[in-house]
C-alpha cells in the first residue's frame, strides 16, 4: 500500500520561512567575516568538495545539527554555544530554512538563513573557499 503524505515539503518550507528571517546575499557578503556571525554550511562533504564554501563557515552536516547544538548531547560542538548570530545555508535555501526553524525551536538565537543559499551566493560573486 502506498503511503499518504499529509504534509509535503512545500508546506514545511512555508512554515519555516514564516518564522525564520532570511539574510539577503548582498548583506551576507558584508557579514561573513564578522566575528559576531557564524555561517553554518549544512551541505554534505561531497557538495563542499565539488563547489567550495563561504570562507570561514562552519561545516555541519544536516543530519548532525540537533546533536551538535544540544549541550547535553555527547556530540555537542562548542561553536553552537556562543553569543553570536547564526546564519544557516545550504545549496538552495531549503535545508537551511528547515534547519534554522529547528535550531530556533531548540533555543538557539538569533538564527537566520541565507536567501537563495550557496547557489545564489555563487551567482552574486561571493568569495568561495575550496574544500580539500
Amino acid at each position: 500500500m502506498a503511503q499518504t503524505i499529509t504534509k509535503g515539503i512545500k508546506a514545511l518550507l512555508d512554515e519555516a520561512n514564516a518564522v525564520v528571517s532570511t539574510l539577503p546575499v548582498e548583506e551576507a557578503r558584508t557579514l561573513y567575516d564578522n566575528p559576531d556571525y557564524v555561517f553554518v554550511d549544512l551541505r554534505d562533504i561531497r557538495e563542499l568538495q565539488r563547489t567550495g564554501m563561504i570562507p570561514g563557515a562552519f561545516s555541519c552536516p544536516r543530519g548532525m545539527l540537533e546533536f551538535w547544538i544540544d549541550p547535553e548531547s555527547p556530540y555537542h560542538k562548542e561553536v553552537f554555544n556562543q553569543d553570536k548570530t547564526y546564519v544557516f545555508y545550504c545549496a538552495s535555501a531549503w535545508r537551511s530554512a528547515l534547519s534554522a526553524k529547528q535550531a530556533q525551536e531548540m533555543g538557539l538565537k538569533p538564527v537566520l538563513h541565507l536567501e537563495g543559499g550557496f547557489t545564489e551566493w555563487s551567482k552574486q560573486g561571493g568569495p568561495i573557499a575550496r574544500k580539500d
